[in-house]
């Protein structure tokens, strides 16, 4: 399917209540393609209204959604899996037009990003309590989970594919209904994937998107309706903060995957080559714009000339361009905004005395483009070390002894996730144990998972996604006392 074909064929009214819906006000806002800054689509820009309608249609078919038989639910989460997989090709090219990755790293967010949907339809058939005597041989203890109720998604526009179906395969797994509020910036993946669960035959009511330029206007009536019993947001630790805040009011289970800040600290003992190809992974996966990406490498100074010559080497492969060109390995970043926070971040370093080793300059022409950056000698006190980059930017940094270094890498207000080299296993246990973080990786630079629980701590978040521990944030634990 071609360009033009792909945007026409995918909806671009609210899916509400099993039907597709334009706003109650018949709004709609803009989405644009990164590369170009064109329009792509005019989407249906929800309204209060139109999100409370869809808390009725989720409370309504709740009942009936939490009694259909596990199997069932796994089946239709599995047909979905399976359509999206025959599909692939179409996700992977709206991603690219509307999120600006290079359309490999489209294809990869399809294949994991799918992968939460089968993975969660093995998990919903293997949802236990468990039943014993009391200690006190007075009756017998009982405990069931039984689902949540309905729930609201909030998801950046990162992963427009993969932080849905890691938040809705879950909830539909577990019994619950939900209700996503995609990033204004990349609703037309998840208006897709609607789109497939409602071939696949999802009962009305169940699943609800409804994309909006307004976010707070939409979300916070239904954070103030006592009929909401669950909320999951991925984004930045001050919306996050914000929400947990007004989801605290009505006593929400709350899930939160925020902002990180992923030291990467490379030991004098590493093999460097390896160490070169995990920092490439866990720097520019998703062209920098992921909350696991490496923020700060802390290099063991014996070995940071070596490192930061082949890293340097090595990034300078990157070619920079549109991401639906085939040649291209590194495209644009989401918007002009994003684009100026790296830029300022490079201008504050540099001022404070970094050497820029790659990159550095923002190329001429449309779209929102940044070029594979290294900076070297980074000073404690830049920006950069402190605040999530959120692009193709490197910043190294030295450190001489392990605790200086384990010291270094916890100095931030975020644990999402971690990284460290060495062939030294005692010191890799060490070291993991002692990071202050929810996710580390011992000498790889991807550390996703689908089958593992992803989540942080600090500033990072609560709660966890994935793996056996994802279900569980949509399950309530009943204990019932039996004579």
């Amino acid at each position: 399917m071609d360009t033009s074909e792909l945007i026409r064929s995918v909806p671009t009214d609210l899916f509400l209540g099993g039907e597709w819906v334009p706003s109650g006000n018949r709004a709609t806002f803009p989405v644009h393609d990164p590369a170009t800054g064109d329009v792509l689509a005019e989407v249906a820009d929800a309204a209060p209204e139109d999100a409370m309608r869809a808390l009725d249609a989720a409370v309504a078919a709740g009942r009936d959604w939490a009694a259909t038989p596990p199997r069932e639910r796994a089946e239709l989460l599995r047909t979905v899996w399976s359509k999206i997989s025959e599909r692939a090709d179409d996700f992977a090219l709206l991603m690219t037009l509307e999120m600006g990755k290079a359309l490999p790293e489209s294809r990869s967010e399809v294949a994991y990003g799918t992968e939460f949907l089968r993975w969660f339809s093995e998990e919903a058939v293997r949802i236990a309590g468990r039943y014993t005597p009391a200690p006190a041989g007075n009756g017998r203890i009982l405990v069931t989970k039984q689902p949540v109720g309905p729930c609201l998604a909030i998801t950046p526009w990162n992963f427009p594919l993969a932080m849905g179906t890691r938040k809705i395969a879950p909830a539909l797994a577990a019994g619950c209904t939900m209700l996503v509020k995609p990033a204004s910036e990349t609703p037309l993946t998840l208006l897709l994937l609607a789109q497939i669960f409602a071939e696949a035959g999802l009962p009305a009511g169940v699943l609800s998107v409804l994309p909006t330029s307004r976010a707070g206007d939409v979300t916070g009536p239904l954070l103030e309706d006592p009929r909401l019993r669950k909320l999951t947001f991925t984004g930045s630790t001050a919306v996050g903060r914000a929400l947990a805040e007004k989801a605290g009011r009505s006593l929400l289970r709350t899930s939160l995957e925020l902002g990180g800040n992923a030291p990467f600290v490379v030991f004098d003992d590493a093999d460097l080559d390896a160490a070169v190809e995990g920092a490439v992974a866990a720097k520019l996966r998703n062209g920098g714009e992921a909350c696991t990406a490496a923020n700060r490498f802390h290099v063991a100074n014996s070995v940071r000339e070596e490192f930061v010559t082949k890293l340097t080497e090595r990034m300078a492969s990157y070619r920079l361009g549109p991401g639906t060109d085939p040649d291209t390995t590194l495209g644009p970043l989401i918007n002009e905004n994003q684009k100026k926070t790296v830029i300022e971040l490079v201008e504050d370093a540099v001022a404070g005395g970094a050497r820029v080793r790659l990159g550095g300059e923002t190329p001429e022409g449309p779209g929102w483009f940044y070029p594979a950056t290294v900076l070297d000698d980074v000073p404690r006190s830049a920006r950069i070390l402190r605040e999530e980059v959120f692009g193709p930017v490197a910043a190294v940094t030295g450190f001489d002894t392990e605790d200086e270094a384990i010291a270094a890498a916890n100095d931030t207000e975020y644990g999402l996730a971690a990284y460290i080299f060495t062939r030294d296993l005692d010191r890799a246990l060490r070291v993991s144990d002692a990071l202050e973080s929810g996710i580390v990786g011992v000498n790889r630079g991807v550390v996703s998972d689908v089958a593992a629980p992803f989540g942080g701590i600090k500033s990072s978040g609560v709660g966890r996604e994935g793996g056996t521990e994802g279900i569980e944030e949509y399950l309530e634990t009943k204990y019932i006392a039996l004579r």
